[in-house]
């Protein structure tokens, strides 16, 4: 079989949405001889992938009837939600977690990796958000309760944005309206890293965006993740009919 480093589902949907799922999967692609010398163990965990972001996205996509479109690599390969400039773009350590297969990949090996799996993947993106006009990027991603010597977090979802929250204000305030959710605006993380996915596909395009963090241990079964698709799903179509004309 052919290995692609992205793949999209749904592209003749009707609907306002274009979902992304950046950290999708924890493939090591073949030419890298399908491993970067970690532990089973280490590739299961947040550190190769976003656990049960791919079922989240999936769900929500069909519930929106929107397409949605992946990276079929690993973040550990190279991080398709980091600017190509960014220090953390391939990493060498994380979380505790060395990675074996990073330790001699030099600026050669570097540039490789984004000419296979980087750069086609934010190419296919950017097509498909040009080809469906005022489209609303949706960027779903899920976060661990707790990193190795961290406090443990205590939001199920966080709702991510830069400058631009004219989607994610009203999607926040849903959410926040919901009474078993703990929600956090730009938490775990900052809502805007220059070059990011967002940055780069609907910051720098005017396009309506939101990233959506979902807490892992809350969609690990393929039916919570079926859940939470279809729970996210209302929510956002409410919170962009109230985003101003």
């Amino acid at each position: 079989m052919t290995y692609n480093p992205y793949h999209i589902e749904g592209v003749d949907r009707k609907g306002r949405f274009l979902v992304t799922c950046d950290h999708a999967s924890n493939m090591v692609p073949p030419d890298l001889g399908g491993t970067l010398g970690l532990p089973d163990a280490d590739m299961a965990r947040h550190i190769a992938y976003d656990v049960g972001a791919l079922g989240v996205s999936r769900a929500l996509a069909a519930e929106l009837d929107s397409p949605l479109i992946w990276a079929d690599f690993s973040r550990l390969v190279i991080d398709p939600n980091r600017g190509e400039d960014d220090p953390t773009l391939l990493m060498r350590l994380y979380d505790g977690s060395i990675i074996p297969g990073n330790r001699h990949a030099d600026a050669v090996e570097r540039e490789r990796r984004l000419d296979a799996y980087y750069r086609p993947y934010h190419s296919a993106l950017e097509s498909l958000a040009e080809a469906r006009g005022e489209v609303a990027i949706v960027s779903v991603h899920s976060f661990t309760r707790q990193l190795r010597g961290r406090p443990t977090r205590p939001w199920h979802v966080g709702i991510l944005h830069a400058w631009d929250s004219r989607l994610s204000d009203p999607l926040i305030a849903l959410l926040e309206a919901e009474p078993d959710l703990t929600v956090g605006r730009n938490e775990p993380y900052p809502g805007h890293l220059p070059g990011d996915a967002i940055d780069r596909h609907a910051l720098k395009h005017g396009r309506n965006n939101t990233l959506i963090e979902v807490r892992n241990d809350l969609i690990e079964t393929e039916r919570a993740q079926e859940h939470w698709g279809r729970r996210l799903a209302p929510l956002l179509e409410a919170a962009l009919a109230r985003v101003p004309d």
